[in-house]
């Protein structure tokens, strides 16, 4: 059964495939982990809660949390769940830009994670019209909690009536609205559909060897970006458990917990990692620092298609057992693939990142495109380091006269929310102008 909406992901693996650890998190040192089985319960119950709360169909809610973790996959699945739309905001923004956003999108409801952001948000939800209420996912002295929802959505619970809530919510309808600073001029909110992002889950995760089962990933690029979030439905709907890092800072310790089979990953960080890894080999000594530079002299000439001849086999394979094993055993010894994405990448690193073990694919797409337009296949040869592989199946692409890339499929956006002006100048037909 393939989904069409971005909540029958959830409703298939509960049926078809529940695992343990769905969701995890690290409070206070140790895991905490959530089953399908109970996202799906909490999910259900907070639905339950915004409808006795008089949450309507396409009324806009916001999510802003400093760091991902299970409370922002829980309301997000909820909020699409009785047909309204989730408007994700980056932590780190001004003032100025919640309260432009709060107020362009109409956000009835805005659900923040912790006091510092409460506070941001509090100090201009007077100057935002129709935000009715700050919810809050620790525990803030005088803030309500979104597990008063689900109390609400308990007490409140008729199974019926939320089904009849879901049946009436349509591929086509919107699903989240997604701001992007662009390079001039005030925030664009995307307009992407539940067809939009299903579409490209379905599509993209077909390049990625999922098929496994208990495979793990770490998830720490902000979700509220549209890359990390396909990956996350994407992990759902490959039965993946999600480990969400405690942060930036500690995504090295958390590797090493966790022992991912998969991450996504950005230029600018594999860059820190790598540089990590080689100033550690400027430390050694003799014929240790001489190996060492050895073996990434090998790894940078690296072909993932294995098509390199005998001798630089017997190479490599000794530059891996003595030198490389250990990259990989420093980002928890299981990492197989890194999907790189938002920039391009190096081709040295993911040569030796490759070399090491752990396949680097670059990916392309926009906020637009839902995101992935391509993505380097990693079946039958297709892998080809320096670019962002084939165009991913139902998507086409064609190039302008100008030599603008022209793309078209079920993964581009609906426009830009109450700006038509600006749709109309990327638009070109049915090919959005990237």
């Amino acid at each position: 059964m393939k989904p069409s909406r971005i909540f029958d992901i959830l409703s298939i693996q509960v049926e078809n495939h529940p695992i343990e650890k769905c969701l995890n998190d690290k409070r206070n040192g140790n895991w905490e982990s959530i089953s399908t089985q109970k996202y799906f319960e909490f999910v259900n119950f907070i639905s339950a809660a915004l409808v006795e709360m008089g949450v309507k169909p396409q009324d806009k809610i916001a999510l802003i949390s400093t760091t991902n973790r299970s409370e922002w996959c829980i309301m997000d699945m909820a909020i699409l769940q009785v047909g309204a739309i989730s408007v994700p905001l980056y932590p780190n923004i001004s003032s100025n830009d919640y309260k432009y956003i709060l107020n362009h999108s109409e956000s009835v409801f805005c659900f923040v994670s912790d006091q510092q952001v409460f506070d941001k948000v509090f100090s201009i939800k007077s100057k935002v019209k129709g935000l009715l209420e700050i919810f809050t996912f620790d525990q803030i002295e005088g803030c309500k909690t979104w597990t008063e929802l689900i109390e609400l959505g308990k007490e409140a619970w008729d199974e019926k009536k939320l089904e009849e809530v879901k049946s009436n919510i349509e591929s086509d309808s919107i699903a989240t609205i997604i701001y992007t600073s662009g390079t001039t001029g005030v925030p664009k909110g995307v307009m992407l559909s539940h067809v939009n992002i299903v579409s490209n889950v379905i599509s993209a995760t077909k390049k990625f060897p999922f098929e496994e089962r208990n495979q793990t990933a770490l998830s720490f690029l902000p979700l509220c970006h549209i890359f990390e979030r396909t990956f996350i439905y994407g992990y759902l709907y490959n039965n993946i458990s999600v480990y969400f890092a405690e942060s930036l800072d500690t995504i090295s310790e958390n590797l090493k917990e966790v022992k991912p089979n998969f991450m996504t990953a950005v230029p600018r960080l594999l860059e820190k990692v790598y540089d990590k890894i080689y100033s550690k080999g400027n430390d050694l000594k003799g014929l240790k620092k001489t190996l060492f530079f050895w073996a990434v002299k090998v790894g940078l000439k690296y072909d993932p298609n294995h098509k390199s001849d005998f001798i630089y086999n017997m190479k490599h394979w000794i530059a891996n057992k003595l030198i490389l094993s250990k990259w990989k055993m420093a980002l928890g010894g299981n990492l197989k693939i890194i999907c790189s994405g938002s920039a391009p990448l190096q081709a040295r690193l993911a040569r030796v990142f490759s070399a090491a073990g752990m396949t680097i694919v670059e990916a392309y797409g926009l906020t637009e495109t839902s995101p992935a337009i391509s993505i380097n296949d990693l079946r039958n040869g297709g892998l080809k380091i320096g670019t962002v592989g084939k165009i991913i199946e139902g998507v086409e692409v064609k190039i302008a006269a100008d030599g603008e890339i022209l793309c078209k499929g079920p993964n581009i956006m609906k426009g830009y929310f109450k700006d038509p002006e600006q749709t109309s100048k990327v638009m070109k037909g049915d090919y959005f102008k990237t």
